[in-house]
């Protein structure tokens, strides 16, 4: 690899905001938060979704309301048709 093309990377948490749920890794990503996690400082990143809460990982099956959504797309097309 050539030196000083890429960025540093550096010790983060991942932290999945509806489980709680924190994942310890190496990236380039950088935030203003830190914490301190068994004597190593991990710049910590909050997520809303991750493999430990995304339905398509843990099946759960999720409705989605969309009833609102389609009478507001056919309220736009019927206006735009008359």
């Amino acid at each position: 690899m050539k030196k000083e093309i890429h960025p540093d990377a550096r010790p983060v948490c991942f932290c999945d905001i509806s489980t709680g749920r924190r994942f310890l890794t190496i990236s380039t990503l950088r935030s203003r938060n830190k914490e301190l996690i068994d004597g190593v400082e991990y710049e910590l990143i909050y997520r809303d979704v991750t493999s430990d809460s995304h339905p398509a990982y843990t099946g759960e099956k999720r409705l989605v309301d969309t009833a609102g959504r389609v009478e507001k797309f056919q309220s736009k097309f019927l206006r735009r048709r008359h």
